[in-house]
């Protein structure tokens, strides 16, 4: 499975899916490109706010939000992404500055873990 994380900003091939609950400031839907938005996989307005890329907060945001991730829309809509991914590369997209500290980065993380549904 090829999952990517770019930021929403810049160009390049590939499934484009915004993952952040947020629109981008300053960017029109036109220039985003994207293939999707989906935003019920974001964490929740709770957690990013908690967080507030605080990089010290990085490893505990990483673990709550794979908790969040377990349930709800947010289960689900990382099912439909695992569905995106199966069968060409996904390019998640973020407008957070650093990738590394961001949502979508552990988001990747966890598309790529073998699951039972789709063993690997």
């Amino acid at each position: 499975m090829s999952v990517e994380v770019q930021r929403v900003y810049d160009d390049g091939p590939g499934v484009r899916v915004l993952v952040d609950r947020l629109w981008p400031r300053g960017l029109s839907r036109d220039r985003a490109h994207l293939t999707q938005q989906c935003r019920e996989v974001a964490p929740s307005t709770e957690l990013r706010r908690w967080y507030g890329h605080a990089p010290e907060r990085f490893a505990e945001f990483a673990a709550r939000y794979r908790a969040e991730l377990t349930s709800g829309e947010q289960a689900a809509a990382l099912a439909r992404l695992r569905d995106l991914a199966a069968d060409r590369p996904l390019v998640l997209l973020t407008a957070t500055k650093d990738v590394e500290l961001s949502a979508a980065r552990v988001l990747a993380d966890v598309l790529r873990e073998p699951t039972s549904e789709h063993p690997g």
